[in-house]
């Protein structure tokens, strides 16, 4: 890998991260009232986000559907099979238990994207439509779902299902 590769890896990692760290500062702006801090924030996340894709799309990552799925189905298979075990066993040994449970709830819903991603690249390998129906996200640990929750409270972290946000 060249030297310009390595740059363009680091440098769309670090677009990525600058672009939710802003989101976040921007949650939290808002909290305290702070409007156009928060502003500020979401409109240099959306240029992060910008440069992140104009690096992402050099370094040539972008395919079609069934290639994008393949993609993040490997990426979701080694976060819940490799990454986070890891990250959950060393979180434990050291008692940080708000770490081992931000991991567990991770590897959680890692292993669900997974299964939507292989089941989306099933549909789109066989010609089958998929349905046309919005997908809910627990803003408490990421559980993600395709349709309506119909359940009271998330079966990954218990929150109620008013923490469900609709993603179109």
């Amino acid at each position: 890998m060249s030297q310009t590769s390595q740059n363009l890896a680091a440098a769309f990692a670090g677009e990525s991260q600058a672009n939710r760290k802003y989101l976040f500062f921007a949650r939290k702006a808002d909290e305290e009232g702070k409007t156009q801090i928060a502003r500020l924030f979401r409109a240099a996340a959306e240029a992060e986000t910008v440069h992140a894709l104009n690096h992402f799309g050099v370094m040539g990552n972008f395919g079609d559907a069934a290639a994008n799925l393949k993609a993040a189905i490997q990426g979701e298979h080694d976060e819940f099979t490799d990454m986070y075990p890891g990250f959950i066993e060393t979180a434990s040994e050291e008692r940080q238990p708000q770490a081992e449970m931000s991991f567990m709830r991770a590897n959680s819903v890692e292993e669900i994207h997974h299964d939507l991603f292989t089941g989306a690249l099933k549909a789109v390998e066989s010609g089958e439509k998929l349905a046309d129906k919005p997908y809910y996200v627990c803003q408490v640990c990421g559980n993600t779902i395709l349709g309506e929750p119909t359940f009271m409270n998330c079966p990954i972290c218990g929150a109620p299902r008013a923490q469900f946000k609709r993603v179109d």
